[in-house]
């Protein structure tokens, strides 16, 4: 137990003699890991509601009025055993217009109820395995005819809609949010160890006699390194532990309250508040640590 509370011992005197730049340490651990608390929850809540954006994405086969249910049913069997077809549903006139019902509200939905006739056509709507995969199952239903020009699989398909350009938006501004994140997440954490490794800097320089008295004394780089090491753990661990704390309260605070009447809110639960805490403390100590073993790499050398 002796060499262990003397290496802890030696990193708390060392932080006491340089405590201006332990403190800038600890207020960039702060920043950074209040930063990543952030990033992490939006990001995944993020990736979260776009698998399910991306998993309503289907197709929607529009049929003719006058077709009859025996040309219905032929046509549905055919659909269901296209590849990358997963469900078929039938949707009739009536429902058509309970769904749009569903989807408006105020005087528009009360308009639904005036009309003389209903103008919705009776439809397919097709789940796909993969949204990358609407344009093969598009292609399937309308393939291209002896002329050139596309033609159904059925006389009774008017009209074939996908939502490909949709999927590929949200492809695109998911793959471009989640590239930013990683990239200001990766500056954060490289000026958290710069700034680390600066305050170890300090430190070795004001006890640089020292560190060369123990070196011709025969004392190895471990021993010299363990109490650096040790100073920048702290150092992390006391900037998360402060991040923590104001993580907390702001989700005790804001997120709680207002994840009970706002949904884009109550995605940020995507991931639980305990793993999120973990993740964050030892990314800071980790961090923290490499700081200090990066910065002694270069002191240690003979």
């Amino acid at each position: 137990m002796g060499r262990p509370l003397f290496f802890l011992s030696e990193a708390f005197r060392a932080l006491r003699r340089s405590a201006a730049p332990s403190i800038a340490a600890i207020v960039t651990i702060v920043v950074t890991t209040l930063l990543l608390g952030v990033l992490v929850p939006v990001v995944l809540a993020s990736n979260d509601k776009t698998q399910d954006v991306r998993d309503q994405i289907g197709l929607n086969v529009f049929l003719y009025n006058d077709a009859t249910r025996a040309e219905i049913d032929q046509l549905a069997s055919e659909l269901e055993t296209l590849p990358h077809v997963e469900a078929v549903d039938f949707v009739s006139r009536k429902e058509a217009v309970d769904v749009l019902a569903d989807r408006v509200d105020g005087e528009l939905a009360e308009s639904l109820g005036e009309l003389n006739s209903n103008p919705l056509p009776p439809s397919f709507a097709i789940d796909i395995d993969d949204p990358t995969n609407l344009g093969a199952v598009s292609s399937l239903i309308t393939k291209t005819g002896p002329a050139g020009d596309r033609q159904p699989i059925s006389p009774i398909v008017d009209e074939v809609r996908d939502a490909r350009q949709d999927a590929s938006k949200i492809t695109r501004v998911t793959g471009a949010v989640t590239v930013i994140l990683a990239v200001l997440a990766v500056l954060l954490l490289l000026a958290s160890l710069m700034l680390v490794g600066n305050t170890i800097r300090l430190s070795i320089y004001a006890r640089r006699r020292e560190v060369e008295v123990m070196r011709l004394v025969g004392a190895t780089n471990w021993f010299i390194r363990w109490p650096f090491i040790i100073e920048g753990i702290i150092v992390g661990l006391t900037g998360a532990a402060i991040a923590v704390g104001i993580l907390w309260l702001g989700k005790v605070t804001v997120v709680d309250p207002l994840s009970d009447n706002l949904n884009i809110v109550d995605s940020l639960s995507t991931m639980g508040f305990l793993p999120l805490v973990i993740i964050l403390v030892a990314s800071a100590m980790i961090v923290s640590a490499l700081g200090s073993g990066i910065t002694l790499r270069r002191f240690l050398k003979v």
